[in-house]
């Protein structure tokens, strides 16, 4: 690529400068090599065309680090694997959980709760000491849809209704009850103003700065097994079904992998990347 500068159209459709340090930042987040980040860093300047998607520049990226690092080219993946846990959302609502839990919380997954008006079930109910989180989970497989102001509406509405039938109960006297909303993608600035206006609990893919989803699973390593390269689509799903969510479900879980056909030599590649992932847990 020569001096000039290259534009690149970002997933929402706007124009922007192509940043080699933002991909640099990037590729760094992989744990790859310094030596491997350059070759993908040259790669992809050297074939990089004005106005051509971030999508493409991704795609371009992953292919490289795959050739130099499968560990990293893995880890380099994580919002495609988050879109990987559809189609029904139950398994994000099972990772979600598993994200708390590393947070200290005791978590129940799709309880049923008795609200004031009507009963409503709860995607993930989070308690550490007398704090409840009542949370929902969003998910969404097009990383490009937004949570807008309709979602925090609507669970807010929720929250409360339920919020009323606690607080009759006795054993609840000294709980603090929150509403809570967590996404795959990111949220609309009027979602993230009113969920803020009525101190709901939000995530998404990278808010709260440094404590969005991408920040937590980088410090907790509790890396989706959807992130693994070494298993197919297919195999993914049959996982998911059976509500093996993590990597590091499969360590130890040869039998798992067994009866689904996968032959020896494969299964030992798949828990090696597994434990790889696992250890690599930001300090």
């Amino acid at each position: 690529m020569n001096s000039k500068q290259i534009y690149v159209t970002k997933m929402s459709g706007e124009r922007a400068l192509f940043e080699e340090e933002k991909l640099r930042k990037s590729l760094k987040r992989s744990r790859a090599e310094d030596e491997v980040i350059n070759k993908v860093i040259e790669k992809v300047k050297a074939e990089i065309k004005d106005f051509m998607s971030t999508k493409e520049i991704y795609r371009m990226a992953f292919a490289q680090l795959r050739k130099n690092s499968s560990h990293a080219a893995a880890r380099y993946k994580l919002k495609q694997s988050i879109l990987e846990l559809g189609p029904t959302g139950f398994p994000f609502e099972d990772y979600v959980s598993e994200l708390l839990k590393f947070k200290n919380y005791h978590t129940e997954v799709r309880n049923l709760v008795e609200g004031h008006c009507v009963s409503h079930e709860i995607d993930i109910i989070a308690q550490r000491e007398n704090r409840h989180i009542l949370v929902e989970c969003k998910f969404h497989s097009d990383q490009r849809r937004l949570c807008d102001v309709k979602v925090p509406l609507y669970i807010h509405s929720r929250f409360k209704d339920v919020e009323e039938e606690l607080k009759k109960k006795t054993k609840y006297n000294n709980t603090e009850f929150v509403g809570g909303l967590v996404t795959n993608t990111r949220f609309s600035s009027d979602a993230l103003k009113y969920g803020l206006c009525m101190g709901l609990y939000l995530v998404s893919w990278d808010y709260p700065q440094g404590k969005g989803l991408k920040s937590l699973i980088d410090q907790s390593g509790l890396h989706p097994l959807t992130s693994l390269l070494t298993i197919s689509k297919y195999e993914k799903q049959q996982l998911l079904d059976k509500r093996i969510i993590l990597c590091k479900d499969l360590i130890g879980k040869e039998k798992v992998l067994k009866e689904l056909q996968i032959s020896e030599p494969r299964i030992k590649k798949i828990i090696s990347e597994a434990e790889h992932l696992c250890n690599l847990i930001t300090n």
